[in-house]
């Protein structure tokens, strides 16, 4: 219908269409009762840590680029993360989104500018081996940029709002600002950015920023704040403080070097993400039976994290044997919060290597390796063994404690092999893919990837912990780029 209407349109001159779009597909029968999945997360790397998914994207031509004459075209993206058979969600629509939708015009008013108006997503690069852009701005944000672009120089601006991208259905505006400059030449380029989110605080609104005042963090995390208020003022539940209006304000600054085509070293990307998360709005908990809303802008307005990543590209013997290798570092930190293990308050590192050689052109032979910690900044977060439930305040049984296991680290070794099916010829990423791969998994927690195991040791369970500290699986995947 769009194109209908663009076509149809008297003042659109219609030209080329181009459409791109990626998906994977991978059949993994998990005989340890897992789902499928080697570990946790992409930390290990992207390889068997993943699950399906499918994107096209539509470049349409409303007005050909011709010379200096004005152009414009339209962009369409829908992803998602699913597959019929495939996974949890069958292929459902609900698993898909449309994901990017914009509109760019040039030669309007300024030569070498490019005006775009819609989702304004940028990133610098790509880590393939941890399917990553740290380096990213705009992401949450739909407004206006304008973007100066000659072979050497890129310098945009933009802004917008990023209150639906953040608050969803609870929509609050969210002004966003932001600007970044490229710099290209041969064998080297470099650039950074940053972008600032700004949610001020509107009387009435009821998804705009609040706290409610008198309240303790730990009573918070607990879900506890109801029932020690009435502790505190019993009888007094239709007293219970209203929330007092706030502001709330977040960053993200970003960099990237890149360089290559010297010696066996193709590519070499290096990113940094250093921002302050925006706050959340409220939880919920029952109030003599009522639901009540616990806002809390002031416990989550100091989360911050840093991101360094670094990924080259190596051909060790040309045509023979090509090499990956991928690190990266993580920070995250919650002023607000020191006593309870969490996302926000860890730091991790990993490393990836991946190696492809060369039997023929079309056929080719996969290892990857990936070591990886995790380590939380306020006490255990992990468990390592199968009755660590009962294990808490400092590994010790506290049925009242904030942690959760015996461990603050978990430690992960992947290796994976097998053999790859690539059309199209040598390269690492070289797709389209067809793999057949064995991984397996190492770690010191217990059951350390997606599962459905009981956790509990109450003596009435229908079935019994399991204590496993190696993941198997097998895999044949297919992976497509046009």
């Amino acid at each position: 219908m769009l194109s209908w209407l663009l076509i149809a349109s008297p003042l659109a001159h219609g030209g080329r269409a181009d459409v791109g779009g990626y998906f994977r597909i991978a059949a993994r029968p998990d005989l340890q009762g897992g789902a499928g999945r080697l570990g946790y997360w992409n930390l290990y790397g992207r390889l068997m840590n993943e699950g399906s998914y499918g994107m096209i994207e539509l470049r349409y031509d409303v007005l050909e680029p011709s010379g200096d004459a004005p152009w414009t075209n339209l962009h369409v993206r829908m992803e998602g993360g699913s597959i019929t058979n495939a996974d949890g969600q069958n292929g459902g629509l609900n698993a898909f989104r449309m994901s990017q939708v914009y509109i760019e015009s040039g030669n309007v008013g300024i030569d070498n500018v490019t005006w775009r108006v819609g989702t304004l997503e940028y990133y610098f690069g790509y880590m393939g081996l941890y399917d990553m852009r740290p380096a990213t701005l705009f992401a949450q944000t739909v407004g206006f940029s304008a973007a100066y672009r000659t072979d050497h120089i890129e310098f945009m601006v933009g802004g917008g709002d990023a209150g639906y991208g953040i608050r969803k259905e609870r929509y609050s505006a969210i002004p966003t600002g932001g600007a970044l400059l490229r710099v290209r030449v041969p064998n080297f380029e470099i650039g950074g950015g940053a972008e600032v989110l700004y949610e001020p605080g509107v009387a009435g609104s009821v998804n705009a920023p609040y706290q409610t005042p008198n309240i303790e963090y730990e009573d918070w995390v607990r879900g506890e704040v109801a029932e020690r208020y009435i502790e505190d003022f019993p009888g007094l539940e239709d007293f219970f403080p209203d929330p007092e209006p706030r502001s709330a304000l977040s960053w993200t600054a970003v960099g990237h070097l890149g360089f290559g085509g010297f010696g066996p070293l193709q590519w070499n990307n290096t990113f940094v993400r250093y921002g302050l998360a925006h706050p959340q709005t409220f939880t919920e908990e029952l109030l003599v039976g009522d639901p009540v809303q616990i806002y809390v802008k002031d416990f989550t307005d100091q989360r911050r994290s840093l991101l360094i990543g670094n990924e080259m590209q190596l051909s060790v013997v040309p045509q023979r044997l090509d090499a990956a290798w991928g690190v990266l570092y993580g920070d995250q930190s919650d002023g607000d919060n020191s006593i309870i293990p969490s996302d926000d308050a860890r730091w991790y590192a990993s490393t990836v290597l991946r190696l492809q050689a060369y039997a023929t052109p079309t056929v080719h032979f996969l290892a990857e390796s990936s070591l990886a910690r995790e380590q939380s900044k306020n006490g255990n977060a992990f468990r390592e063994h199968a009755d660590s439930i009962f294990a808490n305040t400092d590994g010790r049984p506290d049925v009242r404690g904030l942690q959760n296991g015996d461990t603050d680290t978990r430690d992960t070794l992947q290796l994976k092999g097998g053999v790859v099916l690539n059309p199209l010829g040598p390269g690492i990423f070289a797709r389209p893919s067809l793999r057949l791969l064995y991984g397996v998994q190492f770690s010191n927690v217990n059951n350390a990837f997606g599962n459905s195991f009981v956790e509990s040791l109450e003596q009435y369970d229908d079935f019994d912990t399991v204590e496993q500290h190696a993941h198997h699986l097998v895999a044949l995947e297919a992976e497509v780029w046009f």
